[in-house]
């Protein structure tokens, strides 16, 4: 009887420990550790109904923990959030972490993970992950925040054995969301409200990227563009 318990138990906690949302979540950090630094060429573009942004072209730098510069022509992503750069920009602060489900997504069986943030004192109220097990990649990101809406990520990974997207598309909607100074074509705005609700996508595609090589800190330091 005792063998018949013990093997009964073992793939009982094999299961729960496949459900349990802090490994799911421990795996994309430990995966993504690998990257100390990289540098990426990016193209942008932005669709947005009452604006018309042209393509455009930037330089990103990260560097761990959460070091971030872009060099550029002139112009700003929107918001922010949606440029992403690594996983822990969602779980870098306290949180609970939470399984939802597994779900398909684009063909990869994956687990879904509501991230709860524990201070209330930042602008994120809930995201929710999508992850890929088989490689602990980050497929999909929902957020929602006080001042900025609602926003979706949804990135495409290549062969590369870093966990770095290829490609990114990124979704917003939001009442009153913060607008960049973006090189647009001022005529297309019409009567366009600060107050009404503004939702749009911005395509990211990621090329030659150069990892672990080293960037020295002073890059971090100089003034982004605006």
């Amino acid at each position: 009887m005792k063998k018949i318990y013990f093997l009964f138990f073992i793939p009982v906690m094999i299961f729960a420990q496949s459900k349990n949302p802090d490994i799911i979540v421990n795996n994309v950090k430990q995966a993504f550790s690998k990257v100390k630094d990289y540098s990426v060429n990016i193209d942008i573009k932005v669709d947005v109904s009452f604006l018309k942004v042209p393509e455009m072209k930037a330089k990103l730098f990260f560097k761990q923990p959460d070091k971030m510069h872009i060099e550029s022509s002139g112009f700003a992503l929107l918001p922010k959030d949606g440029l992403y750069t690594s996983p822990m920009s969602f779980l870098k602060n306290d949180y609970t972490a939470i399984f939802a489900r597994e779900e398909d997504f684009n063909g990869l069986n994956t687990s879904v993970i509501k991230i709860i943030p524990l201070n209330d004192k930042g602008d994120l109220i809930l995201t929710t992950l999508w992850i890929d097990r088989t490689k602990n990649e980050i497929v999909k990101v929902e957020s929602t925040t006080k001042l900025n809406g609602t926003f979706t990520l949804i990135l495409h990974y290549g062969n590369s054995k870093y966990p770095l997207p290829d490609s990114m598309e990124f979704s917003f909607n939001a009442e009153r969301m913060k607008m960049p100074h973006l090189p647009t074509d001022q005529s297309n705005i019409g009567n366009k409200k600060s107050s009404d609700t503004v939702s749009g996508k911005v395509f990211i595609a990621y090329s030659n990227y150069i990892v672990n090589k080293g960037i020295p800190d002073n890059v971090f330091e100089k003034k982004e563009n605006k």
